[in-house]
């Protein structure tokens, strides 16, 4: 199966044709926010602040950087359980965010925000955050100092392997698969 070519951001119309099971290879740029920096973005949200990005159009890798090494951009950036997210997700994903990255399924209101909301979940492979890093080509801390590795930063990818695992007809690899 040959990759689809895909840039960060992305909007409606870059995701519709994209569909579970599809590999692509992303480009471009995304933030990294585990639960921490959700909880944190939250409260934001809830005291009527700003978020420390605008999600409009954005991702959100949901992982946790590790110091980079001599010599590198960032540490290795696997992905995290994506289900720990599920709580903020369909909130986030109203206010326009497009894509999220991690690994595992999601839940039924995830995948009912993807669809209203014209989004996709694409998914990384666990245990592989050292080749994953490989992609990174930059990385800069964006908020949340405070948080360590689960700070939010804004990580520059070029050619990021992922698979389409959640498409915004809520499509899914998982219910692909037990279609079979």
């Amino acid at each position: 199966m040959q990759a689809i070519h895909i840039t960060a951001p992305l909007n409606s119309e870059a995701i519709q044709n994209l569909k579970a099971g599809e590999q692509v290879l992303l480009s471009g740029e995304l933030y990294t926010g585990r639960d921490a920096a959700h909880k944190r973005m939250f409260e934001l949200l809830d005291e009527n602040k700003p978020l420390p990005f605008e999600v409009s159009g954005q991702a959100i890798y949901y992982a946790g950087a590790c110091p980079a090494p001599p010599g590198r951009v960032i540490g290795s950036a696997g992905p995290t359980t994506s289900a720990r997210m599920d709580k903020y997700s369909p909130r986030l994903i109203a206010l326009g965010l497009k894509v999220m990255v991690g690994k595992g399924e999601r839940g039924e209101a995830v995948i009912e925000a993807i669809k209203e909301h014209k989004g996709i979940y694409l998914s990384a492979v666990g245990g592989a955050g050292a080749l994953i890093s490989l992609c990174v080509l930059r990385s800069e801390l964006i908020a949340f100092p405070d948080l360590g590795t689960e700070a939010i930063y804004k990580l520059t990818v070029k050619e990021l392997p992922l698979v389409v695992a959640v498409d915004c007809k809520g499509g899914s690899i998982w219910t692909t698969r037990l279609n079979r």
